[in-house]
């Protein structure tokens, strides 16, 4: 039944609608590939002077500062409402760092990135409607090995 729907709704849709809806979403991906790839950047930057073995928000503090030192826009411990049965709730729900309008990092210092801390990244994705989201846990030897990426509805 779900094709049977997206049928109709794609039938509403001219071909020209569809090709220009398909260039503008390919744009967005572009510019969060590019961000991603800065914010990796930045983010490897900073374990490499601190190390692992900190406070969380000693992390973000610097993460921050690295951002803004390479003209990233970013907001930081952006509130999220939760919207139940149509209410949009404040309950105390923060994104620790929204990159460019575009991207969510989640910061973790634990001793590894639990199945808990994937699925909290990813209900923020649907709760903000954010697409990419960055799970960072800066407290490993390597940084490579305490990143993940994970996207939300492709």
């Amino acid at each position: 039944m779900k094709s049977c729907c997206r049928q109709k709704k794609r039938d509403k849709l001219t071909l020209p609608q569809r090709r220009k809806g398909r260039k503008e979403r390919s744009k967005v991906i572009k510019e969060e590939n590019k961000l991603s790839k800065e914010i990796i950047g930045a983010a490897i930057e900073v374990h490499r002077n601190l190390g692992p073995g900190l406070l969380e928000s000693a992390y973000e503090e610097c993460l921050c500062r690295e951002l803004a030192i390479r003209g990233l826009t970013f907001e930081r411990q952006k509130p999220i409402p939760v919207s139940y049965k149509g209410v949009k709730l404040d309950c105390g729900y923060r994104l620790d760092i929204v990159v460019g309008g575009l991207v969510i990092l989640e910061l973790k210092a634990a001793n590894k990135i639990e199945p808990i801390h994937e699925a909290q990244l990813l209900t923020y994705l649907k709760l903000s409607d954010i697409k990419l989201g960055i799970l960072i846990n800066f407290n490993v030897p390597i940084l490579k090995n305490g990143i993940k990426r994970i996207v939300n509805g492709l």
